[in-house]
């Protein structure tokens, strides 16, 4: 848990705790639930009652040696934090986040991606020493529809961070960036669902957020179309926020 990861848009993934709850419906079909359900690494539960577990020390210490890597490399990594938890839940293991923001400090050759679903407690839970953001760390929130991208960019986009981002993934509708807020996320990430009960993405929907990405500069990246089927040639668009690490597939 925690090596070279499958998922398109990282590098390396990190759980400090596993243990969620679901807070809508792009909850639904949740694959941290269903695994957590096979491996049981927090007793099997889910949910709000559910433990929050931390992970052990030895996953701990992988981000240091990711971080050394980086630096002999020169290469910066990007780690994906937390994929099978949400980093800005009200019921983590107590200490447990600041020990990860001390463990971000600590790597600043590794950017880190830190998705959350619950972006009304982002401010509250961020460090002191926050300030302007963390130069090594984006910030970014999970909406598969209009209704979750109005109401969590809404607050995001007043969080100060190296880069913001949207996870449009599940995609459940169409979705439009542009509005009245006057300015954009950093990153857009695109992907319809997965799983044998997999709800379907309009090929469209993807179609025109590329689009309007383009128009609006900026940075867009299909991850993958409703149960992994093969994504068309013109729609395979992998970009990162900054624009000197685009990679085209």
């Amino acid at each position: 848990m925690g090596e070279v990861t499958g998922i398109e848009w990282t590098d390396r993934t990190f759980n400090p705790w596993i243990g969620c709850q679901e807070v809508g419906t792009d909850c639904d079909n949740c694959y941290a639930r269903i695994m957590n359900n096979i491996w049981k690494w927090n007793g099997g539960t889910w949910g709000p009652h559910a433990p929050r577990k931390r992970t052990a020390e030895s996953t701990w210490k992988n981000p240091l040696r990711w971080a050394k890597e980086a630096a002999e490399t020169g290469k910066s990594l990007r780690v994906f934090c937390a994929s099978l938890a949400d980093v800005f839940d009200n019921q983590a293991p107590d200490g447990a986040r600041d020990d990860l923001f001390d463990l971000i400090r600590k790597t600043p050759e590794l950017d880190w991606q830190l998705l959350t679903k619950r972006p009304e407690n982002i401010s509250k839970m961020l460090p002191a020493d926050w300030n302007d953001g963390y130069a090594n760390v984006w910030l970014g929130v999970t909406a598969g529809n209009q209704e979750y991208y109005d109401r969590r960019w809404s607050i995001l986009r007043g969080i100060p961070a190296k880069a913001r981002f949207i996870s449009y993934e599940p995609a459940l509708g169409p979705l439009k960036i542009a509005g009245h807020w006057g300015h954009y996320p950093d990153w857009i990430i695109c992907g319809g669902e997965s799983g044998s009960k997999a709800r379907y993405m309009e090929p469209q929907w993807a179609y025109d957020l590329r689009d309007e990405c383009r128009r609006l500069d900026v940075a867009f990246f299909m991850k993958q179309m409703t149960k992994k089927a093969p994504i068309p040639d013109d729609l395979l668009v992998r970009e990162f926020p900054e624009r000197r690490r685009r990679l085209a597939d």
